[in-house]
């Protein structure tokens, strides 16, 4: 059940070490007690576990035992008091963070472990949306974004566009780094994801020059100036669009008596009509650009056995659209959702706590901890593409929510020299004896 060595657990988590190591000390030498980097290791523990008293249990356990998970999993020398983690975490820029998403991604890559991943051939489908992460009434900095009620009252939030590899075949997701749609000052005018996406592409292009990537959006990416900004950075696109929103192209398809089409039944019954034409006007200005246009329209029974419309949308794409690849592209297309349920639903419902009240902080804190449970969920993507230990653990217990209460409800009380000690613990509990105090397995 050996794991390759560059994505095991402790080469993931001394990666993540080094790039906290490298955040420059901003503080009075006075007040350096307590290092950044046990701070942001703390931290990213408590998202890792899925729980947010996991430093209170982990002191008590050191002043029990005088060892504690903390220091044998995360190098955790001196584990801060939450106020203490906060008031640090604050302070750190959060772009030292992409370093750490981009390795995780190498790895994977270099572990050809991403090769099942490709849409196409070297092109891999990269979704984006846009996510609260953070909202109140009271309780605000100058970089949260603001939204005023018909009532005159104003709530505060704070939002990511979050992008990451998906194929329809696949359950895990690899996130990447997320571009902040945020406030600079809380005076000049708001950010959105349009800004954000441009940012984001340039950092992407930046970062990854030669990733092949067919980007994913809704509706409001199908425009012409983000279009462009994707082909200028050699990216491909696949753009929901709207006929409300896209009246000029939508007229001119209307010109053909019948558009390029297939149609199939499924394995269920469904009854699918697929149509395409390519080279079609976006819009009727003069400088408008041409892409190749698809629908995808599916009928079948409802849960009362009635047949209706169950499915219907639209894309605009910059890649050519053949009877070949147009079942590709509406999977593509169809499976946007994943980044919504299986990305920020998991994060926020499934254990992360990713809306728990940590801290929201007056400079980088609350996106600071965004990135920590965003980090932790990609550890987690890495252990169930990879670590057949991992897996044995969540067959033998039936659900993520499973495993992670029986892991927190382990480290509590027992020290383990190693994430792998934990996962054997957690498979063959029985086979361990009883160990007396400041032991472990």
């Amino acid at each position: 059940m050996k794991i390759k060595k560059h994505l095991s657990f402790s080469s993931l988590r001394k990666k993540a070490s080094e790039i906290f190591k490298s955040v420059p000390e901003w503080r009075q030498a006075s007040k350096t007690r307590l290092s950044i980097d046990d701070a942001l290791a703390s931290g990213l523990a408590c998202m890792y576990f899925q729980d947010p008293s996991l430093l209170q249990f982990q002191k008590r356990m050191q002043e029990e035992q005088h060892r504690n998970n903390l220091t044998r999993l995360f190098g955790v020398k001196k584990i801060p008091k939450e106020t203490q983690m906060r008031e640090m975490i604050d302070g750190v820029q959060s772009d030292y963070f992409s370093g750490i998403f981009k390795d995780y991604y190498l790895r994977l890559q270099r572990g050809k472990h991403l090769e099942s991943f490709q849409i196409f051939p070297g092109v891999y489908y990269f979704p984006m949306d846009g996510s609260p992460f953070f909202s109140s009434k009271d309780t605000h900095c100058k970089h949260c974004l603001v939204k005023a009620h018909q009532n005159g009252s104003k709530s505060y939030f704070h939002q990511v566009l979050q992008g990451g590899i998906m194929h329809p075949d696949c359950s895990e997701i690899i996130p990447f780094m997320p571009e902040q749609i945020v406030n600079t000052d809380g005076h000049t005018k708001q950010d959105c994801e349009l800004n954000a996406a441009k940012r984001y592409l340039n950092k992407l292009h930046k970062n990854f020059p030669q990733l092949g990537l067919l980007l994913g959006g809704d509706a409001l990416f199908s425009k012409q100036p983000l279009i462009e900004e994707v082909r200028h950075h050699h990216k491909h696109y696949l753009f929901v669009a709207k006929p409300d929103d896209h009246k000029y192209m939508m007229a001119w398809l209307e010109q053909y008596s019948q558009l390029n089409h297939i149609e199939f039944i499924d394995e269920k019954g469904r009854h699918h009509y697929y149509e395409w034409m390519n080279d079609v006007p976006l819009n009727g200005n003069q400088e408008t650009i041409n892409v190749n246009f698809l629908r995808a329209m599916i009928r079948g029974k409802n849960k009362k056995g009635e047949e209706e419309m169950l499915y219907k949308n639209s894309w605009v794409t910059d890649l050519l659209v053949t009877k070949e690849t147009i079942k590709t592209l509406v999977k593509a297309g169809r499976c946007r959702w994943k980044n919504e349920n299986e990305c920020f639903n998991v994060m926020k419902n499934h254990g992360y706590c990713m809306e728990h009240n940590y801290g929201h902080g007056q400079n980088n804190l609350a996106f600071n901890f965004y990135l920590l449970t965003l980090l932790a969920f990609f550890m987690h993507q890495i252990f169930e593409l990879t670590d057949r230990q991992y897996q044995a653990c969540r067959t033998k217990l039936g659900s993520k929510k499973h495993l992670w209460e029986t892991i927190r409800s382990y480290i509590k009380i027992i020290v383990f020299d190693s994430w792998e000690k934990l996962l054997e613990f957690v498979l063959t509990p029985t086979s361990y004896r009883l160990f007396p105090l400041g032991k472990s397995p």
